[in-house]
């Protein structure tokens, strides 16, 4: 007689499940940190999730309406101050502006941060038009630096007409500096990513 146990069918289907589930969470965990950047990309292009939308171009309308374009500035993990020069701006709706932070880094070397940022409330975010920005790049500090980064932006005249936002005269535009991962530090303090790109030789 054969002492040979047969397998048990619930155990062993059990465990496809378990193997089964364990690759699509692996793959889950994949496809989340490779979507990043195409879900940063996407906010910006849209405004979704209260991302500001970077554009080319100035607004060619100005409205005769006002709001308040209020700033707040904050920093995770980082020996640095971060604060908005001015707390508000009155603005009016197609008006290009200039908004300045500034950084002082308070450490004793070269340290690389990226701002990440939104706006409140979240349906302004389709409209709150940045044309330039330190927060598209990641910018390095010195040791005991301090930098002043502007911000050029406008609300897109559309904002006035949103049944969403045309009655909120008030918005939010904050950013948070965390360090930033995709570039080495440099060798030497004191250098910053350009803000013009250099002349081509030639």
């Amino acid at each position: 007689m054969s002492s040979n146990v047969p397998s048990d069918p619930a155990k062993a289907r059990n465990k496809k499940v378990a193997l089964i589930c364990a690759a699509a969470f692996a793959g889950m965990i994949g496809l989340a940190y490779a979507s990043v950047p195409l879900y940063r990309a996407f906010c910006e292009l849209t405004g979704f999730d209260g991302t500001p939308r970077r554009v080319e171009a100035a607004s060619d309308v100005v409205l005769d309406k006002t709001l308040t374009v209020r700033f707040d500035a904050n920093v995770r993990d980082l020996p640095w101050d971060f604060d908005a020069k001015q707390t508000s701006q009155q603005v009016k709706i197609g008006e290009t502006k200039v908004a300045f932070f500034k950084v002082t880094n308070t450490s004793d070397q070269p340290i690389t941060g990226r701002a990440v940022f939104n706006v409140v409330p979240e349906q302004a975010g389709l409209y709150f038009q940045k044309l330039d920005c330190f927060c598209f790049e990641d910018q390095t500090v010195g040791p005991g630096e301090t930098v002043d980064m502007p911000v050029l932006y406008f609300i897109d005249p559309k904002y006035a007409s949103d049944f969403e936002t045309k009655g909120k005269s008030e918005v939010t535009l904050s950013y948070t500096f965390f360090r930033s991962t995709s570039a080495p530090e440099p060798a030497q303090a004191g250098l910053h990513p350009p803000k013009t790109p250099a002349p081509a030789k030639g």
